[in-house]
């Protein structure tokens, strides 16, 4: 079992939850709920894992976040 983070927002344009997982390529995925998204992000990770050849200890790990204020 190994443990993933996905970054998520909300898209006001089309009333959607957007997810994704960095540095796994084509793990991204839309949900009209945030249960429908972690639904559907698990069901793309999982099948983006079955295609990847590759060591799963080399992929990106998740560090953090930060917050940037900018004048506008």
């Amino acid at each position: 079992m190994k443990t993933f983070t996905a970054y998520i927002e909300y898209d006001p344009e089309t009333n959607l939850y957007v997810g994704i997982v960095p540095g796994i390529p084509g793990a991204h995925t839309q949900g009209a709920t945030l249960d429908e998204l972690q639904v559907n992000l698990k069901e793309v990770l999982e099948l983006c894992l079955q295609e990847f050849d590759g060591n799963l200890e080399t992929l990106p790990r998740f560090a953090g976040l930060q917050q940037i204020e900018v004048a506008v």
